[in-house]
């Protein structure tokens, strides 16, 4: 057990109860690397090398060394690293980060469900994790565990993991325990996990574990081949803080009514995600001042734009106007029933899958009928032994026959029988599905973050297995360490695996947990078989909290030949290939037409859709299956796209993001988006775009303002008016410079422009039809009046003047970060008068797309610029450059945050709009995708049980499935595939699939025939988007009797290089009523 406090005369004392306790200390080598360890009494702890975990007491045994002993208690959990964790704290924010890390949890049962639980845990930054495990590593686990290797062959399963799951993340204190468990050890944990446990010691532990004050969270999960099930306990009594991690829903009042119910109009920008029943809280309303008290008021009647509020107002004042409407999100308290009360009344079962909606309830007595069975034989069913299915089956029958009216109707043999044969494996697609789910919920149990799983979930894949009918001898074991997944799926499929070619194109989070899946599964891990990956990007410290594959000291190198490297030393049969290239246009001289045709299935595991359309597109053109997969904090979602069978991922789009107005960003922000938005585009044109330009100029002079002289528009006179700032009336030569200039960056953004919008439009402005102009979602700015005592006022300069100093490599005395002296520096300043203009030009056209508006002038005034700034240039010191600086989000010491959110952060208390942390700041402004491994783990797993019936290849659409899963909620929906849509003509019929391939080089007199032959009539004929043949054109029919690849070289000047074989065109034709038909691609072969 965990060493626990007592009180003493000196203080606290800490009991380690028998058990030594030990942990790696800091030296030269790497600093996540493990030193040594020290076993005593089966219990051994590997600890971090962080001072937050330890203290060191005085050793009463003979040793006279200082021991380090891990410290207990949440009292000061150690802070947060916002830079590893950045988009794990976008999803559960730093109270739950907090809880997590003063949690203590218990994984039992180190096979393959065990190391994937830990591995998310571990990801996750708890504070400890204790791995229980009796068994020895057998050849069966390296099918699963992906920390084991033949040389871990007879070793405690627990004692071989520890050490790879430290390297993991060193924060984390990681125990063992390989002696029997009681249940009274137990409570040192917060939440404990079985994956390997009889039901009779379950409910003994469970019963244990809900009566226990406080309660201690119980998990028991189990994957049986292609079975799985989840039980969650978090005790009578368990409070969810926020069930689904989503924002508090806001909105923008428009009217309120004086009546009963009253109803609230809301503005049309945006729609409201309002339901029936939820709470809200009213600010800022003006006239009905009431109703700003912040007392929860509870709806009704909601609408896209309006709803009803339970409540009276006829008394209360008349609305006037402004108001914000906010969710107000409600704690959830479940009582949870203890697994003995569960067995009998397991209430409703969480559904996967629709079309499976009577599978839960057979599957909940299926895994109480396997544990009678090995209660009785000591053993689990032996693959493909009819003998252990029918005798599973009996006892499966014989618990159902004693439920009386609560019996289930169809047993289905078939479906307990495939149970049977796969009792023993674990498969590793199984184990990373279960081990997101259950690693999601110890999160949930440890900080009440999400709803949990309520409590039975039960899932299976036999859509998985091979089309055709196995033979028993086929399941029969080969002494190799696929032997577990043979065991279900049987040789044959094994050996299809082994020699599969595969595309993986990405290699970061989901590329990691796909490489870990392929790896143990013995994809590409034949002769024939080989495994490509690409992916140009390299790897960064924020990446560690997912990207499993990566320790701290791979920082900077290639993510994809570290990727590759991990992956190779779980399995050492594994051929693969790490390249770097980006599969884009540009790349298909390294991505040829051969290397296409010669693939067996491709996984994306990308990060933006623009490359995964593309990657579509090669598939749908070579006919290569795809497997498509995407998470968003717990959100994750899988597409199969299979030829000939599915449509393709490109046949169905999201919408648009919304996009502000850039009138409301620059004038007339309402939230802090707008704001943030704002503070990125000035940071970017400040000190990226500006320095540019000027070094633009410098490098050829001449050649820069004829070119500003030929556009002679009005972005030319801005780029020459801001590059003559930079040389001339704002040129910064000494650091005092530069505090200057970013004193008067702050006069200008947050006193003289409101100043003058407000000169320009007064707070009793109406538009043109006589209506307030400042109405919602409009908010009336306020000029802000610097000064030095304001922190956030001072912060702004010094991080302003920082970045300011380094485009100009000036270099930044040591002074500048004491508050005392830099105010000071600040005093010196002379800010001069603000005189608005009168005829000052503000944009409030929402459909406008630029700020700055032509003039007849701008010519005239770009040759005076150019005069200006080249008698500047005269004064400048020889090879004088700027360093334009491109920002960079995740390094917490360049500044670059603190002055974007500086910036939004102002502009927001302008508009008297709620300010947000740096953190906060980074999420909206660095557009930081929301990321945790448990939906990564989960959506890999889903996708890699696909892969089973893809490189089969003989399964049909209703076995395929899509999925979409929210593990806040948690939900789950598996659906078949869509069909592509198929178009007929005559006795024809195709589908975007297909593509027609014409050969011996035709002229284009023979390729209209071709067509002819057909039923179709060309008209039209395109390659790439230049017009090859139309029937208009009278002079097109004197290219008839060219081949179709010189028309090609000579009117669409296409280059042709030696690896391609043929060219594409696109036809249109018509039938011969005229009726335009839609036909596939042709492809032209020349070679």
């Amino acid at each position: 057990m965990l060493p626990r406090k007592r009180a003493s005369e000196d203080g606290v004392v800490l009991e380690k109860q028998n058990d030594t306790v030990a942990s790696s200390s800091s030296s030269s080598i790497k600093k996540h690397r493990i030193e040594s360890t020290v076993t005593n009494n089966n219990r051994e702890i590997i600890g971090a090398n962080n001072s937050n975990h330890y203290i060191n007491i005085a050793s009463s045994s003979s040793s006279s060394a200082d021991v380090p002993i891990m410290a207990v208690g949440d009292a000061n959990p150690p802070d947060i690293d916002e830079d590893l964790h950045s988009r794990q704290l976008a999803v559960y924010g730093r109270e739950t980060m907090r809880r997590l890390f003063a949690s203590d949890v218990l994984v039992s049962g180190m096979q393959g469900l065990g190391a994937e639980i830990a591995k998310n845990l571990i990801l996750a930054g708890v504070k400890s994790v204790t791995l229980h495990d009796e068994g020895k590593v057998e050849l069966w686990d390296l099918s699963s565990n992906f920390v084991f290797s033949e040389n871990d062959f007879g070793k405690n399963r627990a004692l071989a993991s520890i050490q790879k799951l430290q390297e993991l993340n060193n924060a984390v204190v990681i125990t063992t325990l390989t002696t029997e468990l009681t249940k009274e050890l137990l409570s040192d944990f917060q939440v404990v996990v079985f994956t390997d446990i009889r039901f009779e010691t379950a409910i003994e532990f469970d019963d244990y574990c809900h009566s226990h004050q406080p309660p201690i969270a119980f998990i028991k999960a189990d994957v049986r081949g292609l079975f799985g099930s989840v039980f969650c306990d978090f005790g009578p009594q368990f409070t969810v803080f926020d069930v689904d991690g989503e924002e508090p829903h806001t909105g923008i009042i428009a009217s309120i009514s004086n009546d009963n119910p009253a109803l609230v109009s809301c503005v049309d920008d945006e729609r409201l995600e309002f339901q029936d029943g939820d709470l809200v809280v009213f600010s800022e309303v003006h006239g009905m001042t009431e109703l700003n008290d912040g007392k929860p008021r509870k709806i009704k009647n909601a609408r896209p734009y309006s709803f009803t509020l339970e409540e009276d107002t006829t008394n209360l004042g008349t609305y006037e106007k402004g108001g914000i409407v906010t969710q107000v999100k409600q704690p959830k308290v479940l009582n949870f029933k203890p697994l003995r009360e569960a067995l009998k009344d397991p209430g409703d079962f969480l559904l996967s899958d629709f079309s499976k909606f009577d599978r839960p309830p057979l599957l909940h007595l299926a895994f109480q009928a396997l544990d009678r069975f090995w209660s009785e034989f000591g053993r689990f069913p032996v693959a493909g032994s009819e003998e252990d299915a029918q005798k599973l089956i009996s006892v499966t029958c014989g618990i159902n026959d004693s439920l009386g009216d609560g019996r289930v109707e169809d047993i289905n043999p078939k479906l307990l029988r495939l149970l049977a044969f796969g009792a023993r494996a674990v498969l590793n697609p199984m184990a990373a599905m279960f081990g997101g789910i259950v690693g999601q919920e110890v999160v949930k149990a440890c900080s009440g973050k999400f709803h949990p799983l309520f409590q039975f979930f039960y899932f299976d894949s036999i859509e998985s297995l091979p089309a055709e009918p196995l033979d028993t001898s086929d399941f029969r074991p080969l002494g190799s360490r696929y032997d577990a997944q043979i065991s279900v799926f049987g040789s044959k499929l094994q050996k299809k695996l082994e020699d599969a070619k595969i595309f993986m194109v990405g290699s970061g989070a989901l590329g990691c947990e796909f490489l870990k899946n392929i790896a143990l599964m013995g994809v590409s891990c034949g002769d024939e078989g080989k495994l490509t990956i690409t992916d140009d990007d390299v790897i960064e410290k924020s990446n560690l909290s997912r990207q499993f594959l990566f320790r701290d000291w791979n920082i900077g190198q290639a993510k994809s030949t570290v990727a590759a490297s991990a992956a190779v030393s779980i399995n050492p049969c594994l051929n693969i290939e790490a390249l770097q290239n980006r599969v884009s246009p540009e790349s298909e001289n390294v991505f040829t037409d051969t290397f296409w045709e010669n693939l067996t299935v491709v996984i994306n595991a990308l990060d933006n859709v623009n490359a995964r359309l593309y990657v579509d597109q090669r598939c749908l053109y070579f006919q290569k299956p795809l497997l498509e997969s995407g998470t968003l904090g717990a959100k994750c979602n899988t597409q199969m796209v299979i030829p000939h069978l599915t449509e393709n991922y490109g046949a169905s789009r999201d919408p648009p993001e919304k996009q502000a107005p850039m009138c409301t960003v620059h004038s007339f922000p309402h939230n802090i988006d707008h704001c943030l938005t704002w503070a990125r585009s000035e940071f970017e044109g400040l000190l990226e775009k500006t320095p540019a330009e000027v070094n633009a100029y410098l490098s050829n002079p001449g050649e820069y303002s004829t070119a500003m002289i030929n556009a002679g528009d009005a972005q030319a006179r801005d780029n020459l008016e801001r590059v003559l700032e930079c040389l001339d009336t704002e040129k910064c030569e000494t650091f005092q410079d530069c505090i200057t200039w970013a004193r008067l960056k702050f006069e200008d953004y947050f006193a003289d422009r409101m100043k003058q919008l407000i000169y320009t439009f007064p707070e009793d402005a109406a538009t043109s039809t006589g209506a307030p102009f400042w109405s919602a979602p409009k908010r009336f700015p306020h000029p802000l009046q610097f000064s030095a005592f304001d922190p956030a006022h001072l912060q702004f300069v010094m991080a302003a003047a920082l970045l300011r100093a380094e485009t100009f490599g000036i270099p930044v005395p040591d002074w500048v970060k004491n508050p005392k002296m830099l105010a000071e520096a600040v005093e010196k300043v002379i800010v001069p008068d603000f005189q608005p203009k009168k005829n000052a030009k503000i944009v409030t056209d929402e459909k406008a797309t630029s700020l700055t508006t032509a003039s007849i002038d701008d010519a005239a005034v770009i040759n005076d610029l150019i005069v200006k700034i080249e008698r500047s240039r005269q004064n400048l010191p020889s090879g004088f450059r700027m360093k334009p600086i491109q920002f960079e989000k995740d390094d917490d010491t360049n500044y670059h945050m603190d002055l974007i959110a500086g910036l939004a952060n102002m502009r927001a208390r302008n508009y008297s709009i709620p300010e947000v942390d740096k953190l906060k700041a980074k999420f909206i402004a660095g557009r930081i995708i929301p990321a945790i491994a448990t939906s990564t783990a989960m959506a890999t797993g889903i996708v890699c049980l696909e892969l089973y019936k893809v490189l089969d290849g003989g399964h049909k659409l209703e076995d395929y499935r899509n999925t979409f899963a929210n593990l806040a909620l948690p939900l789950f929906s598996m659906a078949e595939p869509v069909p592509p849509k198929v178009i007929k003509h005559r006795d024809m019929s195709w589908t975007v699939w297909d593509r027609w391939i014409v050969k011996d080089n035709p002229t284009l007199r023979e390729l209209l025939q071709w067509l002819k032959d057909k039923g179709l009539n060309a008209y039209s004929i395109s390659c790439g988007s230049c017009l090859l043949y139309n029937s208009m054109f009278p002079r097109h029919r004197d290219r008839m009797d060219k081949k179709m690849v010189d028309l090609a070289r000579e009117v669409a000047k296409i280059e042709l290089p030696p690896y391609r074989r043929h060219l594409d065109v696109v036809v249109a034709c018509e039938d011969d009523e005229d009726n335009d038909i839609d036909i596939p691609l042709i492809s032209i072969y020349f070679r």
